[in-house]
């Protein structure tokens, strides 16, 4: 007997909102099993319950202990993984729900931004044998020393992919509330366009420089084990975006796959900080032993053998940041620390940037000529990124998308 093929299903907080959406969703997952294959879910908890359980637990503290945050957070998909299961089972067909830490998903310690080690799929293998459709908790797992982690925002993406790969997925199908991956936020730009198709490192890129609808980590997992996604509409059945390796003919190869916006970064100075061997190393210690993710650096000409290093981060992490370099400050013998909240980061993506210059030249125009000043500046081989002041974020993102052409089918040119 052919073995089946197994695909994983990933549905967000917004398709699992509701009672009805849930049973919609149900009903999505028993018609690919009728089709044939072995399915595995993964959800997110339902609507917006982690934002509301993280408001409740600050409401008791502004620093909640991150252990039993993440005990906390870790009960929402509990919700989704049971009235999912009690649904399909209420439709005549076999489903079980088991949470991260019982199907083996085991990470480092680091809570609220876990990282996975491994999986042990022996669990699902065997449901899965049984006929039973598996529905698994998104977004955590558990440790070495049996506490329940959390994988960070957007970690339920990070599950399903992961899975996939345990299990050698055909396919990993993340269902959202949008269609698929546009060249921009469609919220600013009505014309952005919906692509077909987008390589790997493209969408690592996009998801790194603030294009929310898919994890970043969960791109990494999935270039590492090639596990091809598919991102569509959980309310519709239209044509998604596939993610998978970069191919001769992908039409992202064309210039600019696309132009993202981040507004959630802040950018935080260090003043007067001398220009000598191992301060840099000191500054940046003292934050990566905080757990806490720099975006971008740069450090002004010195003068006099004294300098200003900037750089970026999270604006989740401004404060842990700002307490970190308050207690380096003197250390180094810097004068001051300043942290700017209103800053964006707009960027460009695309593989086609290799083989074509001048695609800085004119973002960098462009920006002059809607006199949008840039703050910093970071390149790759197919991104370029600017921090620019918060008020001009969307003009700039309308800018930059008509002048590399974004909104016609045949893409971008100089």
């Amino acid at each position: 007997m052919k073995k089946k093929d197994i695909i994983v299903q990933k549905y967000g907080g917004t398709s699992v909102a509701t009672t009805k959406r849930i049973k919609e969703v149900a009903e999505r997952v028993i018609y690919t099993k009728k089709a044939g294959n072995d399915v595995v879910v993964v959800v997110s908890a339902p609507g917006d319950t982690t934002d509301e359980l993280i408001a409740l637990a600050k409401k008791i503290t502004d620093n909640p202990i991150e252990r039993e945050l993440d005990m906390l957070l870790a009960t929402g998909e509990q919700q989704s993984i049971a009235l999912l299961a009690i649904a399909i089972n209420a439709l005549g067909y076999k489903a079980i729900s088991f949470t991260g830490s019982q199907v083996g998903i085991i990470t480092d310690k680091i809570h609220t931004k876990a990282r996975i080690i491994k999986i042990d799929g022996k669990k699902i293998e065997k449901a899965l044998k049984l006929g039973k459709i598996v529905i698994v908790a998104g977004f955590q797992g558990m440790n070495t020393k049996e506490d329940i982690t959390t994988l960070g925002r957007g970690g339920s993406d990070l599950t399903a992919v992961a899975l996939a790969a345990e299990l050698k997925a055909k396919i990993c199908e993340l269902y959202k509330d949008v269609e698929g991956i546009y060249t921009t936020n469609p919220n600013i730009v009505p014309k952005a366009r919906k692509l077909p198709k987008i390589s790997y490192d493209e969408m690592l890129e996009m998801a790194s420089l603030g294009a929310q609808v898919v994890n970043g980590r969960s791109i990494e997992f999935a270039k590492k084990y090639n596990v091809p996604i598919y991102v569509r509409s959980s309310f519709n059945e239209k044509t998604g975006t596939l993610i998978t390796g970069e191919e001769k003919n992908m039409m992202e190869k064309l210039l600019i796959s696309g132009v993202t916006l981040d507004k959630d970064e802040a950018k935080l100075t260090i003043l007067g900080v001398p220009d000598t061997p191992g301060v840099a190393a000191k500054v940046f210690r003292s934050i990566a032993d905080r757990h806490v993710n720099v975006d971008m650096i740069i450090q002004d000409v010195s003068e006099k053998g004294i300098t200003n290093i900037s750089c970026t981060v999270d604006k989740v992490d401004l404060k842990k940041t700002l307490i970190a370099l308050g207690r380096i400050k003197s250390e180094i013998g810097a004068t001051g620390i300043i942290a700017d909240e209103n800053i964006a980061k707009v960027s460009v993506i695309g593989v086609g940037m290799l083989s074509h210059p001048g695609v800085a030249a004119s973002m960098f125009e462009i920006l002059a000529e809607k006199k949008i000043n840039i703050e910093m500046i970071s390149t790759s081989e197919i991104k370029i990124s600017c921090i620019i002041e918060k008020k001009d974020a969307e003009k700039a993102v309308q800018a930059i998308h008509r002048k590399f052409n974004l909104d016609k089918q045949k893409g971008s040119k100089l």
